[in-house]
């Protein structure tokens, strides 16, 4: 009994670096764990931000797995990476927790460049059980014997790749344990003893010899007795325990069990880390937020969190000087489908983040959340179309990557007036290289017949949602940043845009700045600094990445020494198609104009706030200064930030 109190009185966490001293505990021991590493997880992310609800409803289950499997030897692989927290603290990274999301620091999903427990990057869902199948086949093909654990979401579980990865592993037959983290479609009914132990059971050894045995003199029986025998221990088997659709996609399914109960827990992942062969999917139902009350009674679960006060929960807010991008958006669009009831919006498994939920309350009838399934709903978008439907498909940038081909192939090819509402457009700060809005404007603008747009400041952006709805010739797309608009006066109805035309809202006559998207206010600011240094400078807003503004691009390359682009995306977009026009017209076959492209850098941005990831890219206003004085041969020092 000393010794007890004596083990509860010490901090564990402390004496963990890794999970092989993890693994030198007792059981008993793994509950004080389990409360230390709940509670490093929530003073961390109450210094730094984050996502916390997730990280908060697998501590056990993470605990049990590093305890039960012999990490990194045996790959876990965490889908999503939303919950991967506790995983970091256990794994090496606890001294710099409090670094998460912050620049030099870790990241808020996993890594593989940052630890070798992290065997695979992640950040967009449902991908784990794909890549933890290649990895158990990489296994076999070297004649391995580590397990290969997949841990997924049942959101994640929305998405078809993991359905096409599981239907893949079921036919495979490697052994691939995947862990079902229910935490919110209550696709199960409530777990207790009797679930546990039948849990315990159908994973144990006994029973899968004696399921062997019962399907060995079964199949000497006729054909259609021994058909009957199948599916009557199936369907018995699946009436106690819950599973048909996994076993019909041929994997062995234990569960439901509680994720919070480390003697429920244990056993049965012991049981299946000893499986001889074959896929197997453990559901555990866990809930978002536990163990920390003001998360468990937040409707979202704290699952995106700024800083904020341990004891209270209460979350710190920048004082807001303007509206979000993401409220403008969804409130213009409001206003448009109140004046057209073809209008409708649809959005994958984000509807606070879009701002579609503001349009739901409006229009509850009109709003579709088609789950995490993005290729689904670009051509669901594209059959509204076909039908005199005027969809707004509000996709982040990052994630409409992963509906590319739906929309080359059921969108452009047929040129329906689906209309692409890109939130999160260029450089997003904490969340880092993952979810930056880098290549939106390089893979739309190839793209025959697309209307490309970003808006400069809130202002613009209802004007060319008014433009979208308007607009029913084709695709058309529309972008634009995370956070806080500039503050400009708003308009009190939007005014649908000329296709294709630009505007010019500073004169000068030896430097031409052409900015798309809200770089717009760098411009102005550079063009302010170089009238100081008397270089007159003009700006202009391309609104148009596609089409472009032919008329104004030339008239800028005619009229000044020195033309800049500016844009917020990478190699191959706004750039481009400047370019293309110049060419096209024999503008650069002369010396005397001076054509420079400023866009985001030919790599992959960690996290870091979004000014110094700007600043780190060259696009804000000293970068362009300097760009300009080095174009006209007045090189100045490069800014700090150009040469750190």
């Amino acid at each position: 009994m000393e010794s007890h109190d004596l083990m509860s009185q010490t901090p564990l966490l402390d004496q963990i670096d890794t999970p092989d001293l993890l693994r030198k505990l007792p059981e008993s021991a793994l509950q004080q764990v389990v409360d230390e590493l709940r509670a490093e997880t929530i003073s961390a992310v109450s210094v730094t931000g984050g996502h916390l609800g997730a990280g908060l409803g697998v501590i056990e289950l993470t605990v049990a797995i590093h305890y039960v499997f012999n990490t990194p030897q045996d790959r876990l692989i965490w889908d999503v990476g939303h919950q991967a927290y506790p995983h970091k603290i256990l794994t090496g990274r606890r001294k710099r927790i409090r670094t998460l999301r912050m620049g030099g620091g870790l990241s808020g999903f996993t890594k593989r460049s940052e630890s070798e427990y992290d065997p695979f990057g992640a950040a967009h869902s449902s991908t784990s059980i794909s890549a933890g199948l290649g990895m158990a086949v990489a296994r076999d093909l070297k004649h391995g014997n580590n397990s290969v654990i997949a841990v997924i979401g049942d959101g994640a579980m929305s998405a078809g790749m993991a359905y096409e990865a599981m239907n893949n592993a079921g036919a495979a037959a490697s052994r691939l344990i995947v862990i079902l983290n229910d935490n919110d479609m209550s696709i199960a009914p409530p777990t207790g003893a009797m679930s546990a132990y039948l849990a315990r059971i159908v994973s144990g050894g006994t029973y899968r010899s004696l399921r062997e045995i019962a399907k060995h003199y079964a199949s000497r029986l006729p054909k259609f007795l021994y058909a009957k025998a199948k599916r009557a221990e199936h369907y018995s088997r699946a009436f106690l325990a819950g599973g048909t659709l996994f076993e019909e996609l041929g994997f062995y399914y234990v569960g439901p069990i509680d994720g919070h109960n480390l003697e429920h827990l244990l056993p049965v992942l012991k049981n299946v880390r000893d499986m001889p062969a074959g896929p197997v999917l453990v559901h555990v139902v866990t809930k978002k937020g536990k163990g920390y009350a003001p998360a468990e009674a937040a409707s979202d679960k704290y699952h995106g969190v700024n800083a904020f006060d341990v004891i209270t929960g209460m979350q710190t807010k920048a004082k807001a000087n303007a509206p979000t991008y993401t409220r403008v958006f969804a409130e213009a669009l409001v206003a448009e489908a109140d004046k057209d009831d073809k209008i409708v919006a649809i959005t994958a498994a984000m509807p606070s983040g879009t701002g579609l939920d503001i349009f739901a309350l409006a229009h509850p009838q009109r709003c579709f959340d088609v789950g995490i399934a993005e290729q689904h709903a670009v051509t669901f978008a594209a059959g509204l179309a076909t039908e005199g439907f005027k969809p707004f498909c509000a996709i982040y940038s990052t994630f409409l990557q992963r509906g590319y081909d739906q929309l080359v192939h059921d969108v452009s090819i047929q040129n329906l007036p689906v209309r692409f509402v890109i939130d999160r457009a260029g450089l997003v700060g904490a969340d880092g290289a993952t979810h930056a809005g880098s290549f939106d404007l390089s893979y739309l603008c190839c793209l025959p017949g697309m209307v490309v747009m970003a808006a400069s400041d809130e202002a613009e952006l209802v004007h060319m949602v008014a433009t979208a709805a308007a607009y029913n010739d084709g695709p058309c797309a529309f972008r634009f940043p995370r956070g806080e608009g500039v503050g400009v006066e708003m308009p009190k109805v939007g005014v649908p845009l000329e296709i294709g035309k630009g505007r010019v809202v500073r004169e000068g006559n030896k430097v031409a700045i052409l900015a798309l998207g809200t770089r717009l206010g760098e411009a102005l600011k550079a063009a302010e600094d170089l009238a100081a240094k008397g270089i007159s400078t003009s700006v202009a807003d391309a609104r148009f990445a596609k089409p472009v503004d032919h008329n104004l691009i030339l008239k800028l390359a005619a009229e000044h020494e020195v033309l800049i682009t500016i844009e917020e995306g990478s190699i191959g977009g706004f750039s481009a198609q400047v370019m293309q026009v110049l060419a096209e017209a024999g503008a650069l076959d002369h010396g005397g104009l001076k054509v420079r492209s400023l866009m985001l850098p030919d790599v992959y941005q960690d996290q870091d706030t979004p000014e110094r990831l700007y600043a780190a890219a060259g696009l804000n206003a000293a970068s362009i200064v300097s760009r300009v004085m080095e174009t006209l041969g007045l090189a100045e020092p490069l800014p700090e930030s150009l040469t750190a």
